[in-house]
């Protein structure tokens, strides 16, 4: 019985946190160039695309000055943490690959799971 029940809420953690990184992503393209994203991914884009070298871009997107919607193409998960506890969901970090920023995208959701926030981190 209770060996079961562990495999089954790991699993739909698991599940929960698939479904929920998918979520945050379509968020991120959504709310992209918004007014009220504008201290989310936006400004996350347009910082990194001014400070990040054009070689860095053409590596991962085959030009030196991408069109700003196309490096949310390219954002890579890093962690989820929740408030009180590291291995939370309540917030999903994603940033830029190759380790060349210490910021991120960082997605908060509500208790039903659903989106609440996106900011940009450090």
């Amino acid at each position: 019985g209770v060996r079961r029940l562990n495999v089954d809420t790991m699993k739909s953690t698991l599940e929960e946190i698939e479904r929920r990184k998918q979520s945050a992503i379509s968020a991120i393209k959504d709310a992209f160039g918004t007014e009220k994203d504008e201290d989310g991914a936006t400004l996350f884009v347009s910082h990194h695309l001014d400070e990040i070298e054009g070689t860095y871009w053409k590596k991962y997107l085959d030009s030196s000055r991408p069109e700003p919607k196309r490096v949310l193409d390219i954002l890579v998960f890093q962690s989820h943490w929740g408030e009180e506890d590291d291995d939370g969901i309540d917030t999903f970090d994603f940033t830029l690959p190759g380790e060349v920023t210490n910021y991120v995208i960082s997605v908060r959701f509500d208790e039903a799971g659903d989106v609440e926030e996106i900011v940009m981190e450090s």
